[in-house]
């Protein structure tokens, strides 16, 4: 089985990446976005691109054709995509003094095995109808006054545990625990759907909170059927008068593998340059990692806004510890 297992996948790197000294990548992340990279980078070096799209099943398939991969770099959507690919022994460190001076370091693996590409804020969305709430905390969602108010879609999405971990990291495993417990308890319905959905939820009068990636707002403002939606909603950036809004990520690894190691470290190079920075923030209105790169128009309609500092690379080492809680509490049931 293993032979077999090895032949076809060193067929499938002769057929479909038949040209050497290209970059070939497998993707979460959308062609939308993505492409547009690619062509800016395709220009500037010379460097031809091939990608793989998926919305899942990426990593499972690095790990079946083992060394005989054609991947150089994996372009993910979240963190626990970054984490799964290291853990599974399937980077390796990505040594650049041009990423190091890209990146800060809080969004940098420690010891180089994965980089954030963009930054997006957790929100807390609210009713406008509520008024200003803006001065809300991501703690004061097991108050009362929230019983039965708050929708989210389910708590063990990478988002949602991103967030938990954050708590974790700040209060330890006991206190957010209870915390859990009382969002829990002051749930409007099970989990279910998307962050956007929360947001129509709130439309429609179902609930008043709920939990969001910021770039879901924008996304939502664009298109003119969810418009409404968004219309109906201020969004907030929680804690802003203590340690700051949890921030979750999109990153990039370097495969254990790799043909074209030197071509990937000039891509993934690029991808934190200001002028790929800049295409993420306008295509799909994320907040950059490198610092002093020019927002959307409409993300910095927004607002300035204080974000939490804890290096990510920490935050990460709590999310076995998140999803442990919401099993324990039955946060989904």
């Amino acid at each position: 089985m293993k032979k077999i297992i090895a032949l076809l996948a060193l067929s499938f790197s002769a057929s479909f990446f038949s040209q050497a000294e290209e970059v070939k990548i497998y993707s979460y992340r959308q062609a939308f976005l993505i492409e547009p990279i690619l062509t800016a980078f395709t220009e500037e070096t010379g460097i031809k691109t091939q990608v793989v799209f998926a919305k899942k099943g990426l990593i499972e398939r690095l790990k079946r054709e083992g060394k005989f991969s054609p991947a150089d770099i994996v372009l993910t959507s979240n963190l626990d995509a970054l984490l799964q690919l290291q853990n599974n022994d399937l980077t390796q460190p990505i040594n650049s003094k041009v990423v190091a001076n890209n990146i800060p370091a809080q969004y940098r693996d420690e010891k180089g095995h994965w980089i954030a590409l963009t930054k997006r804020t957790r929100n807390i969305y609210s009713a406008k109808r509520l008024g200003d709430l803006s001065a809300i905390n991501y703690e004061d969602l097991v108050d009362a006054k929230y019983k039965g108010k708050i929708c989210t879609r389910s708590g063990k999405h990478p988002y949602n545990l991103g967030l938990v971990a954050s708590m974790i990291a700040h209060h330890g495993e006991a206190q957010t625990q209870k915390w859990l417990e009382g969002v829990k308890n002051n749930l409007a319905r099970k989990p279910q759907g998307n962050d956007r959905a929360q947001v129509k939820a709130i439309m429609e009068g179902l609930c008043d909170v709920s939990f969001g990636n910021s770039y879901y707002y924008g996304k939502m403002l664009m298109d003119e059927a969810q418009k409404p939606w968004a219309d109906a909603v201020n969004i907030n950036f929680p804690n802003q008068k203590n340690r700051g809004t949890h921030v979750n990520v999109s990153g990039v690894v370097l495969t254990k593998h790799t043909k074209n190691k030197a071509e990937a470290l000039q891509l993934i190079e690029f991808l934190t340059s200001e002028k790929a920075q800049n295409i993420y923030a306008s295509v799909n209105m994320e907040y950059p990692v490198k610092l002093n790169v020019k927002l959307s128009a409409l993300v910095a309609s927004w607002g300035t806004f204080k974000e939490d500092d804890i290096a990510i690379d920490k935050i990460s080492r709590y999310r076995s510890q998140a999803l442990k809680l919401m099993d324990q509490v039955k946060f989904d049931l």
